[in-house]
């Protein structure tokens, strides 16, 4: 049985159905060269209460595919639902996964804006800080992997 946070097989922590084909979602990493060197976009869950910590706590940007969306149009709608960005993040790997990365590069001082609802804030952060938060590993080789994609570290 796939886990997605939902109550039911196949379900997100808000009832949403999810996608049974592989790629089950998107996490987009997304960064930009600031004056003091590279820094990358981390959320926080908010879903489970504004003081949640420890694994799954800070996450860039991610989501559950839907039924029959392609996997870009998810990456797409998932970036602009936890972060307001529209933009069409470059591909690094969607085949033969269970998850998909994409990266976007956007330029220093760009507007980020969380709902408040499945997240309740931001940081902008050093590769060294998003790697000391992001957690489980899977979310760590991600980022990691979209660093590389992006020629960021």
């Amino acid at each position: 049985m796939a886990h997605f946070g939902g109550v039911d097989e196949f379900t997100t922590w808000d009832g949403e159905p999810v996608s049974r084909d592989r790629p089950h979602g998107a996490t987009i990493i997304v960064a930009s060269r600031s004056p003091s060197g590279w820094r990358y976009v981390l959320l926080h869950r908010a879903h489970h209460g504004p003081a949640w910590d420890g694994d799954w706590a800070w996450t860039p940007p991610a989501g559950s595919r839907k039924p029959g969306e392609p996997i870009l149009a998810c990456a797409i709608r998932e970036l602009h639902e936890e972060s307001g960005l529209e933009a069409d993040p470059a591909p690094v790997r969607i085949d033969g996964t269970d998850w998909a990365l994409f990266a976007l590069e956007v330029p220093w001082e760009t507007q980020i804006a969380v709902d408040g609802t499945e997240h309740d804030r931001f940081e902008w952060v050093t590769y060294d800080q998003a790697c000391a938060r992001c957690r489980p590993r899977e979310i760590l080789d991600a980022f990691i992997e979209g660093c590389a994609a992006l020629g960021s570290h």
